[in-house]
């Protein structure tokens, strides 16, 4: 059988598993696969799915966008951006509607970062009009004296 261009994902696997003190069969009767088949995608002769690599993070405890970029199927900025996403749906202090807005917020000023251009309402209005889709009153009106 021939090595799968997997990037490193293999050996990261191996040092990961090793890491976390599990043996191969350990590690394969926890994320749910077959001992022989995680043994060929340590040695790189198979290329598990998204699915997989899921379920081999969950056992391993660690990242599975980790796990991901190790793979090739997302890069490092695709990672980040997970990242942030799941940094902003998980924190306890805010609700799911501020929630929802702040990630509409995080993509307009993506795609607005992407394009790098400014409207012609200039970056304060934009602000403004962000502030008020997420509900602050407070848009528009002046700052308090000091």
């Amino acid at each position: 059988m021939a090595s799968l261009n997997v990037g490193n994902l293999g050996g990261y696997l191996r040092e990961q598993r090793r890491n976390a003190q599990l043996s191969l069969r350990q590690l394969a009767d926890a994320a749910g696969v077959s001992n022989p088949y995680l043994s060929q995608i340590e040695r790189g002769l198979r290329k598990p799915s998204a699915e997989i690599l899921q379920q081999l993070a969950k056992a391993l405890r660690i990242s599975a966008e980790t796990l991901y970029v190790q793979a090739g199927i997302l890069d490092e900025q695709g990672r980040e951006e997970l990242e942030t996403r799941a940094v902003i749906l998980a924190d306890p202090s805010i609700n799911e509607r501020q929630k929802q807005v702040l990630l509409q917020i995080y993509e307009s000023f993506q795609k607005e970062n992407a394009t790098d251009g400014e409207t012609d309402a200039g970056p304060d209005a934009r602000t403004d009009a962000l502030a008020d889709a997420a509900g602050g009153s407070d848009a528009g009106t002046p700052p308090p004296s000091q």
